[in-house]
């Protein structure tokens, strides 16, 4: 084993048979280079890193396609009434879908459409695959979180205030499967949509089945308490019978009045006594005693006469009725939930189809490359900058 004091010879005698060695392969340039970049490290590494960042865009980066779909969610119930939109009125914007289309931009974002989305497309499959640069590919066996903020680089869904469009932008690594990725959120946008109109016009089904359930049953006791009270009572409306007994009364008070006319004629030409005089006498009294028997069966000060009767009847009556028309329009309100529960509410109106890239529009290779280098030698010009500062002050 060689004594320690020759290790630094040999090492020196190493260095000086590489320095020889890429002398001869770049034609003597080598020990310029090296010169310059230890005369000034800082520029040198800036340099390095430039000439590093130039080969990776322009040379290893890998092309990302961009297929972009534009659509509006509007509802197919045009006489639904919607809330008015301060923003949009404040913006000058006439459409009523702008609450719609941000719940639809938060969906497509969310965690659980990305983990849907990945079960769907293999998405975690694509964006990890061996052939992709390992600076722009998802990390193999990334977590959830992982894939969802990897996701949210890669596509974005934006809503344009101005035009009122939802815009769809997605990201993939061969043009395919970018276009397949923007028709599945078009597609999967207006399905969850729809779902929540029909989740909310079920739970409104399944409340209006319970209130037609107890409105029936409210109606069929107020007319069976009706029933019941025409067969206690042995009348079948009161209120026709109390008609009935007012028009006798009437008839009888223009008999009476006609009596008590005529005996006026009578008693100008006889004598009190008289047997016609004393007949229309007795006639008026008759019919003065039935106007009363029949008023007592009207109305009577202890009550529970026919005037009582019609006033129970008419209250049992109008409740009935009332609980009749709460049926009926629990019912038809029923049937028009059960119709909103099963067809289309939401449409989503495509105004440009997911588009098929025939270009890579990513990553921008000539624009990252110029400006990574002047990112580096801007960093390495403060650096140097700096350490002249230091180094004058310390002499």
């Amino acid at each position: 084993m060689p004594p320690e004091d020759d290790q630094p010879g040999k090492l020196k005698a190493a260095s000086a048979a590489l320095n020889e060695r890429l002398n001869r392969l770049t034609g003597g340039r080598f020990s310029g280079w090296r010169a310059a970049f230890l005369a000034s490290p800082i520029i040198g590494s800036a340099l390095i890193f430039s000439v590093l960042a130039s080969i990776y865009w322009l040379l290893i980066a890998s092309d990302r396609y961009v297929s972009e779909a534009r659509v509006i969610v509007q509802r197919t119930d045009l006489v639904a009434n919607v809330a008015t939109d301060l923003t949009a009125i404040l913006t000058g914007q006439t459409t009523n879908n702008r609450q719609d289309q941000l719940v639809m931009r938060d969906y497509l974002m969310s965690r659980d459409n990305v983990i849907k989305l990945d079960k769907e497309l293999g998405l975690r499959d694509h964006y990890s695959a061996w052939n992709i640069d390992p600076f722009s590919r998802l990390n193999f066996g990334s977590s959830t979180e992982n894939l969802q903020s990897y996701y949210n680089s890669r596509v974005t869904v934006e809503f344009d205030e101005y035009a009122g469009v939802l815009v769809i932008r997605a990201q993939a690594f061969n043009p395919q499967k970018a276009e397949e990725i923007s028709s599945w959120l078009v597609s999967e946008g207006e399905r969850f949509m729809n779902a929540a109109e029909h989740r909310l016009a079920a739970d409104q089904v399944a409340f209006l089945e319970t209130q037609v359930a107890d409105l029936n049953q409210r109606a069929t006791a107020a007319r069976q308490a009706v029933i019941n009270y025409q067969n206690q009572e042995g009348i079948v409306s009161p209120t026709g019978q109390a008609e009935a007994i007012g028009a006798i009364v009437a008839q009888l008070e223009a008999k009476r009045t006609e009596l008590q006319i005529a005996l006026a004629a009578r008693k100008a030409f006889l004598v009190d006594g008289h047997p016609q005089i004393v007949e229309l006498e007795e006639q008026i009294a008759a019919i003065s005693e039935q106007i009363d028997e029949e008023n007592a069966r009207m109305a009577a000060p202890q009550g529970g006469r026919l005037n009582t009767k019609v006033e129970e009847f008419e209250r049992l009556v109008a409740e009935a009725t009332f609980a009749e028309e709460l049926y009926r329009s629990a019912l038809a309100s029923l049937e028009q939930g059960r119709v909103e529960s099963t067809r289309t509410i939401k449409k989503l109106s495509i105004i440009q189809q997911p588009s098929l890239p025939q270009d890579p529009e990513l990553p921008e290779r000539l624009r990252k490359a110029i400006i990574y280098t002047l990112i580096s030698f801007l960093i390495a010009g403060i650096a140097q900058l700096l350490t002249m500062i230091i180094k004058d002050h310390r002499d």
